[in-house]
């Protein structure tokens, strides 16, 4: 919970016991409580306002997109989940088929510890 141990919530608790007493406690739990709650109502109505009036084309639109961090993890790793994501079966067709050593010889490929040609008149 937002990255909180055992430690740090039982501080928490102490701290409220401290400064809002054992006689008042409940009253400011509850109070934070419906705070919270409007909190995420406001936000999961203000989201719902805005996809419904960018309209259909953004039916699938998560504002958490907008960071930074999580559009790039959609867009550059999007088509690795994915990969990670399909079924066994599926996995299992689209798997590379392993190439023996003739094989890539006859490709031009390199071997494990082969040292590629050097040509020094192409730099």
């Amino acid at each position: 919970m937002f990255g909180l141990g055992w430690p740090e919530i039982v501080a928490l608790v102490v701290i409220a016991l401290l400064v809002f007493g054992p006689e008042k406690l409940p009253q400011a739990a509850a109070q934070a409580g419906k705070t919270l709650r409007n909190l995420r109502q406001l936000a999961n109505t203000a989201k719902s306002d805005l996809q419904a009036g960018l309209g259909p084309e953004f039916a699938n639109f998560d504002p958490a997109d907008l960071n930074p961090k999580n559009f790039v993890r959609k867009h550059l790793t999007g088509d690795l989940e994915d990969d990670w994501n399909r079924p066994a079966a599926a996995a299992a067709v689209a798997a590379p088929v392993h190439v023996d050593s003739y094989a890539a010889e006859a490709a031009g490929e390199l071997g494990y510890g082969e040292i590629p040609p050097y040509d020094s008149e192409a730099t």
